[in-house]
């Protein structure tokens, strides 16, 4: 429930700051019964919102660098919305125990940036790995718009593409030529997939307008966000959320 919430807070949130989003193929998108794993570039803090809102009512798992945890209720907030922490520099095998058992026996898909850090175009091994040894597909997806906070309040055009799921069950061996091919068939993918939302881009930007009547509603939804912050900071001292996406896999 709590992740629904603040899904669709964070959603309306952005959507009073610009206004000016546009989704492509959303009926790509593989069915709610069926766990995948949702990829695509990492270029804006705000894109995982994006497609967690696009594949709704899908819930899904994220993976998230450790440091973003330290801040208490920042850490109780996101790991209630199914983050959980990966160390960079030693990710260990919790970082793919994890996520198989969920896509194996919960109900939540995974988010995954298979270039790791934002801007980044080297296409990790993890998401190949999760894939094969969780017998899921892979989900590309590809955010083109605003990099900055500035592009976004200017109310630049937003367009969210979906592709063609990636199956990769006929790959029998994850060796060199194993992860070429993987490597191959996720960057044709994204590739295909910039093309075709930047194909939709254009120089328009929300009118003055807009920001006058969407003025109040931000206003309102950043109060609810502090109220939110201030809720998950308390609930931390007496709630751990991990136990929830934990008994979800013994159903």
């Amino acid at each position: 429930m709590f992740y629904t919430y603040l899904r669709s807070l964070l959603v309306f949130l952005l959507w009073a700051i610009n206004g000016n989003i546009h989704y492509h193929d959303r009926e790509k998108i593989l069915p709610q019964d069926e766990n995948y794993i949702l990829i695509a570039p990492h270029r804006t803090f705000w894109d995982p919102v994006f497609l967690g809102y696009a594949a709704a009512p899908k819930q899904f798992i994220f993976m998230a660098k450790k440091e973003l945890f330290k801040d208490r209720g920042f850490g109780w907030w996101i790991r209630k919305c199914g983050a959980f922490p990966i160390d960079r520099e030693n990710p260990g095998t919790a970082a793919i125990k994890y996520p198989v058992n969920m896509l194996k026996k919960g109900n939540r898909s995974l988010v995954m940036f298979p270039s790791g850090s934002r801007h980044s175009q080297d296409l990790k091994g993890g998401v190949a790995v999760i894939a094969k040894t969780a017998k899921v597909k892979t989900m590309p997806a590809s955010y083109i718009g605003p990099m900055t906070i500035k592009g976004l309040l200017r109310g630049e055009r937003i367009d969210v593409a979906f592709g063609n799921p990636i199956d990769i069950s006929d790959i029998k061996r994850l060796d060199d030529a194993g992860m070429a091919e993987v490597t191959r068939r996720i960057e044709h993918e994204f590739g295909r997939l910039d093309a075709l939302a930047g194909s939709h881009q254009t120089n328009e930007k929300s009118g003055l307008w807009t920001f006058i009547y969407r003025a109040p509603v931000l206003l309102i939804v950043a109060f609810i966000l502090g109220l939110t912050y201030l809720f998950s900071y308390l609930a931390s001292f007496v709630w751990n959320p991990t136990t929830d996406l934990t008994d979800q896999m013994k159903k």
